[in-house]
């Protein structure tokens, strides 16, 4: 969980959490504004763009938080013990042990849902516990196995356990399903005790203790595409033009301060999805502008689309430029930088005559695409080609091809 903007404390008042696309919050009524419960909003889209906690009084955004890790402790459940019990019943002499076991306890699971989207159900409760196992009664009757846990996370979702540093699963796949910490098995009761030497035990068995864990949720967003380069080249408005998604957008730099996703639509049952991340400067890798924070959300996409701005506005090289963000990618992960890309020119509506395109295609040595993502100008195109890309990619990665 990190916190974009200054805290707030104000007493008596809770946090709303809203899970947006990018739309503005509705105003709070009046007798909202003491004493604040939680509230989830959804827009009805097939997922969820962004995750925001918001703090409000009175409709005003005092607290920003975007939510893509989070730690908490699971607990599994003890088994119940066993029970020392006799029959005792009239007319029946020396009824003998008659204790039943107890109870397994219930194990904690992790499944990767395809209607959940965010981390945000773990922001206000960091104590996950499955139930116990019941003990064990008289007339040889079992305890109750422990009911499992199951928690559901948004495919991609990375579980780290941290005392040991070790990465236990990544649930990259919707119904993708975990067991994390498993459920204590139950003691047994004096009835499993007896022999034909010792007819009346008096032992019982206690319960195991569920296994428990301290862990790191760590989300990674999974799109086909993902859009990199400078701040204020245009990312915000060239996926606000491909999708339905809204993110915001203005003429000064780190306007993108989560990442944002949109489902971009071609028709014919042809769609993909792609990710916009804030912008990336010079010496992201030691901390410059909002550093690496965001690029995980990037490193499961197969395309890279490098978005250069051909009229920046302190005047720099476009193709400078480029080759910053490449040397950027590529310290902090080898593989993300070798993905493949699609290098793409932007605002050639602020000088329709530039060959800039031409002359960045000859210092790169590789294939620009020029558009205007403001006017619409090669945007189709852009989208037909990426989706040529993304399919391609796909087949090779299901014919067991090495990208």
């Amino acid at each position: 969980m990190k916190l974009l903007f200054g805290k707030v404390n104000f007493h008596g008042l809770k946090p709303v959490a809203f899970a947006a696309t990018g739309f503005a919050c509705p105003p709070l009524a009046d007798n909202f504004i003491y004493g604040l419960k939680p509230v989830a909003l959804r827009r009805k889209s097939k997922r969820m763009v962004d995750a925001i906690l918001f703090l409000y009084i009175a409709g005003k955004t005092l607290l920003v938080m975007f939510v893509d890790e989070a730690k908490i402790w699971v607990k599994a459940g003890d088994g119940g013990n066993g029970c020392l019990s006799f029959r005792r019943e009239k007319y029946v002499p020396k009824g003998g042990p008659d204790g039943g076991n107890g109870g397994h306890g219930g194990s904690v699971y992790f499944l990767a849902a395809d209607d959940v989207d965010t981390l945000l159900d773990f922001v206000g409760k960091h104590h996950w516990q499955a139930q116990n196992g019941q003990p064990g009664m008289g007339k040889n009757m079992y305890g109750a196995d422990g009911k499992d846990l199951v928690i559901k996370v948004p495919s991609g979702t990375l579980i780290y356990d941290t005392d040991f540093d070790l990465l236990l699963k990544d649930l990259n796949k919707v119904e993708m399903k975990v067991c994390i910490c498993r459920g204590g098995r139950g003691g047994r009761g004096n009835t499993e005790f007896a022999t034909s030497t010792n007819q009346a035990p008096r032992q019982t068995e206690a319960g195991k203790p569920g296994q428990e864990r301290n862990l790191r949720l760590e989300l990674k967003l999974i799109a086909d595409v993902g859009l990199v380069g400078m701040p204020n080249s245009g990312k915000s408005t060239l996926i606000s033009r491909c999708s339905a998604a809204r993110p915001k957008i203005a003429d000064y730099p780190f306007t993108t301060l989560s990442p944002v996703l949109g489902i971009v639509e071609l028709g014919s049952y042809r769609r993909f999805l792609m990710a916009d991340i804030p912008g990336l400067i010079e010496g992201a890798h030691e901390g410059a502008g909002l550093g690496f924070e965001f690029l995980r959300h990037i490193e499961r996409t197969r395309i890279i689309v490098h978005i250069l701005d051909m009229m920046p506005v302190d005047g720099s090289d476009p193709a400078e430029n480029y080759r910053k963000i490449r040397q950027e990618l590529a310290l902090y992960s080898k593989a993300l930088a070798k993905k493949k890309e699609v290098i793409v020119a932007n605002k050639i509506d602020l000088n329709p005559e530039s060959k800039i395109a031409k002359e960045l295609t000859k210092k790169l040595h590789k294939q620009v695409f020029a558009i205007s993502a403001a006017t619409g100008i090669g945007v189709k195109e852009l989208s037909e080609l990426l989706w040529k890309k993304v399919r391609k990619v796909k087949t090779e990665s299901d014919s067991g091809k090495v990208l």
